[in-house]
């Protein structure tokens, strides 16, 4: 294992020339070749003479970090490194692991979106994982801001399984806000990363990240998005892919939903309802039944259906719907009063209201 690290920490050692090494050679029989079989391989002279002198005590620490509990380390040579991710283009050599290992092989969808999402958005990306969750898919995403985390949020809820993909050293979290998110999802599902524990958050590690989020999933759905987004590029990898990409399309007159739309009019499937994505990914039996995330209840009228959409299954304030529909509290308070006699959320410990259905 410890050549493996060193090998990936020579610089100037990327992902497709370890994988070209390795189809010639173990990594610890590359530090023992002659400078004139290096050349023979075609690799660069500083990269020849870094296999001269490798950083043995940059290896040591990384070896310290896989000790600790719930560590591991997934090189690509390993029977538990994802099948599917060996598709891709450029696979990383290495998978630093925090969680879980097993679930990187399970059937993935990706929700990715904005960071900064509406928050109809949120309870959308909430409900898709949820449900998807429940379906027995394990939802994968980049632990990001807004979609992002509430896809995580949403499997966690279903009890389901959940592999974050992060852009940074498994040793710290980005953003930091999310470190009680990440402990849970450590505890629950799984963390993973390419980069060694001590990388901190930079701009050109997450597209890198999210080559690898749209490599493990079967499909990636992006909720909302502008039309210059990094979840644009990722659902652009996934096309790449060979992977499907699913839309949530959106009024025209919206910024987060022209990211969406755009998608849909270059071939990602438009889709309304969870049903939407099992049926395009052969996963769908008509004898299940499952709620949807935007498909009306029955029972209820259009305003309070709009009104249910706005509550998350985290405590979402009265003044938060005021604000979002324009009603009086009045007007609020009575529609939570009805909700709640239905079963459809509950009055929340210190003020506000959740979803329970």
């Amino acid at each position: 294992m410890k050549h493996w690290l060193a090998l990936a920490r020579i610089s100037g050692v990327g992902s497709r020339t370890f994988l070209k090494i390795l189809s010639t050679h173990t990594p610890e029989a590359i530090f023992n070749e002659s400078n004139q079989a290096l050349r023979a391989l075609g690799l660069k002279e500083s990269i020849i003479n870094a296999l001269q002198k490798p950083a043995w005590n940059l290896v040591e620490q990384d070896l310290r970090w896989l000790e600790l509990e719930n560590n591991h380390l997934i090189c690509y040579s390993n029977p538990e490194y994802p099948p599917q991710l060996k598709q891709i283009f450029d696979p990383p050599p290495l998978i630093f692991v925090r969680g879980n290992p097993k679930l990187l092989t399970t059937a993935q969808i990706a929700i990715v979106g904005s960071r900064n999402p509406s928050l109809l958005g949120k309870q959308t990306a909430f409900e898709f994982a949820y449900n998807l969750a429940l379906q027995g898919f394990s939802i994968s995403s980049g632990l990001a801001l807004g979609i992002d985390a509430e896809g995580h949020k949403g499997a966690l809820q279903a009890t389901g399984n959940t592999i974050a993909v992060a852009g940074t050293g498994l040793d710290r979290v980005y953003p930091a806000t999310h470190k009680a998110l990440a402990t849970e999802i450590v505890n629950k599902g799984v963390i993973i990363s390419e980069f060694f524990p001590g990388t901190n958050a930079m701009a050109g590690n997450f597209p890198r990240r999210n080559r690898i989020i749209s490599g493990l999933c079967q499909g990636l759905l992006v909720v909302e998005a502008a039309k210059k987004s990094g979840s644009l590029i990722t659902a652009r990898m996934a096309l790449e892919q060979n992977r499907e990409v699913f839309a949530i399309p959106g009024a025209i007159n919206q910024p987060l939903a022209r990211g969406c739309n755009a998608l849909i009019r270059e071939g990602a499937k438009l889709v309304e309802t969870t049903a939407d994505i099992l049926q395009e990914l052969g996963q769908y039996n008509q004898q299940h039944s499952f709620e949807t995330p935007i498909k009306a209840h029955s029972e209820l009228d259009l305003a309070q259906q709009k009104l249910l959409n706005l509550i998350l299954f985290s405590p979402t304030s009265v003044d938060t719907l005021v604000e979002a529909t324009g009603y009086s509290v009045d007007v609020i308070s009575s529609m939570l009063l009805l909700l709640e006699l239905q079963g459809y959320l509950s009055a929340a410990p210190g003020g506000g209201y959740l979803r329970t259905k």
